[in-house]
């Protein structure tokens, strides 16, 4: 088992190299973005689009961060591959961010539930791992899960 640990650890080790060079590279665009948006072309950062268009990369930036957060729990061998919780929140993100850069007024009715029923899925499938880990108070010391 120690063998596949190392494995395991060892990709996790790649993931996050290569999820932290993604997210170099969309700093760097985030940054160019800012600063050619609202500087050399002299937009309002309060205009609609301005702000989606900033906030959905800042938001990218955010997921890519807390994704690669998580792989550092695997390659110091604090937690194991999956963990419903820290999931639950990067698609929590996710959907935020979608939600944040789409146009509303353009989107279709059926879409926007879909939206809100996945929304409100994952709230209820994060309360419900709230709870259990609640209720299990030993398993979330052992895991380290306190003030999450």
């Amino acid at each position: 088992m120690r063998v596949y640990r190392r494995f395991e650890a060892g990709v996790a080790f790649v993931l996050t190299l290569v999820v932290g060079a993604v997210i170099l590279v969309a700093l760097y665009r985030l940054v160019v973005s800012v600063s050619t948006v609202l500087v050399a072309q002299s937009l309002n950062p309060l205009d609609h689009t301005v702000f989606q268009r900033v906030f959905g990369e800042i938001m990218t930036l955010l997921i890519a961060l807390e994704f690669n957060h998580t792989l550092q729990f695997v390659i110091h061998g604090e937690r194991g591959i999956i963990h419903t919780k820290l999931v639950l929140l990067i698609a929590q993100l996710a959907l935020a961010r979608k939600v944040i850069v789409m146009d509303l007024f353009q989107t279709q009715a059926a879409s926007l539930m879909a939206l809100a029923a996945l929304v409100f899925s994952l709230g209820v499938t994060y309360w419900l791992v709230r709870e259990r880990d609640d209720r299990n108070p030993d398993d979330v010391r052992a895991f380290g899960l306190t003030g999450d």
